[in-house]
């Protein structure tokens, strides 16, 4: 068992929220590591960061719960979570820093909090939001009343040259990823918390992600903004897009056919990621407000236990631990959320079909053209190069699927 000096603990900046009436959201937002306590526990806590002792905390939880509580086991979990400071912690924050949970198989180690809350918050204000819902609006009158707006998969190809075309819009289409991202960031430094960037994959999509973990130190209601930035961000490009094609048949104001071709491109790739992020059953930007909304805690994996079970698989002892264990609100949102994902999967290859399906056969049949030829003919390399660039996506989905199988098969040979 550990001992400590004087009875007293030392630990690390801990947030506690008071999520509901029976439990206290606590964690370290350096770490990314979150946990439910009772209020007892968060008695405890809240003692020990005032510096009492492990003897003054234990009559305070007592005092709370009406019946003693095992402040030393409890503070020997702390300690297994990484929420007690070590003799060195100090040596280790001022060089590598504490070791933060991995999120996605490629990630940043550090979190991204460059800008000053107070240059972020303007971006979030009631009146940008106001003109987020004006946009969004603008965007769905638009395409009701001009159904030819309505982006289409062929919009893409700007060029006879459907190489050339995607790779002038891959890059663009990063940018207004990078442009969504940003936002989600932007929106966390609006609440004051930090974020970082990493690149995962969904079933066969490839997905660029901004790690909102420390919302989770913030009350529920605040950390709404920070999750539809995204989207928000994503209802003004496109309102934009739908306006310089608007633009574009006015005589007025005459543009360049370039011009509005990849507007309309661009509209494409816009509303697909829109439609993408409002996949819930995909831990999109609309499943985590769904989690906030729920007041859910790990709902992704108690929704993966639930429907193994209901499928006939069989739990090991350790899934049935954490099933036991899991909150109440997990399971009871999660029974009905495991048929809502069971469902969403023919919607996403659906949605594939839809959106990325036909852009994937043209870009297919135009490499296998450019490849036919001669490999000493110009053609035949400039399909090559181009055709490394517009497939980098799926290679990199590729790569992230292995590093995630080679990760879990070492934490299975961890655990034997």
């Amino acid at each position: 068992m550990t001992t400590y000096s004087s009875e007293q603990v030392r630990l690390r900046p801990l947030t506690l929220v008071e999520d509901t009436t029976d439990q206290v959201l606590v964690g370290d937002p350096e770490t990314a590591t979150f946990i439910t306590v009772p209020p007892a526990g968060a008695v405890v806590i809240r003692a020990l960061q005032r510096g009492a002792s492990m003897e003054e905390a234990a009559l305070e939880a007592e005092a709370n719960a009406g019946e003693p509580v095992d402040v030393r086991t409890f503070v020997e979990a702390l300690h297994e979570l990484g929420f007690v400071k070590g003799d060195d912690e100090e040596l280790t924050e001022t060089t590598a820093g504490p070791k933060v949970q991995r999120t996605a198989p490629i990630q940043q180690r550090r979190w991204v909090s460059a800008l000053d809350p107070r240059w972020a918050r303007p971006f979030f204000s009631p009146a940008a939001w106001t003109l987020y819902a004006a946009a969004l609006l603008f965007s769905i009158g638009s395409l009701i009343l001009r159904p030819d707006l309505f982006p289409r998969p062929q919009d893409t190809f700007v060029f006879e040259n459907r190489g050339l075309a995607l790779l002038i819009l891959v890059p663009l289409s990063y940018l207004q990823t990078a442009l969504h991202e940003a936002w989600h960031w932007l929106g966390a430094r609006a609440a004051g918390v930090s974020a970082r960037f990493g690149i995962d994959r969904r079933l066969c999509f490839l997905v660029f992600e901004t790690d909102l973990s420390q919302l989770w130190s913030l009350p529920r209601r605040q950390r709404y903004a920070a999750q539809l930035a995204g989207m928000a961000i994503d209802s003004l490009l496109l309102a934009i897009l739908l306006a310089v094609q608007l633009a574009g048949e006015s005589s007025s104001l005459p543009l360049p056919r370039l011009v509005t071709d990849l507007a309309a491109a661009m509209a494409f790739v816009t509303l697909a990621g829109m439609a993408w992020q409002s996949m819930i059953f995909m831990r999109t930007d609309l499943y985590g407000v769904l989690v906030t909304a729920t007041g859910c805690n790990n709902l992704w994996e108690v929704k993966s236990l639930l429907l193994k079970r209901s499928m006939g698989g069989r739990l090991s002892l350790e899934e049935h631990r954490q099933l036991a264990h899991a909150h109440p609100r997990d399971v009871a949102v999660g029974r009905w959320f495991q048929w809502i994902y069971l469902l969403g999967i023919p919607l996403a290859l659906t949605y594939y079909s839809a959106f990325h399906l036909p852009i994937l056969i043209g870009a297919l049949t135009w490499t296998a053209e450019g490849l036919s030829g001669e490999p000493n003919r110009g053609r035949f390399w400039l399909t090559f190069g181009e055709s490394l660039a517009i497939y980098l996506p799926l290679l990199l989905v590729l790569i992230t699927s292995v590093k995630a199988r080679l990760d879990r098969n070492s934490l299975h040979r961890g655990r034997v």
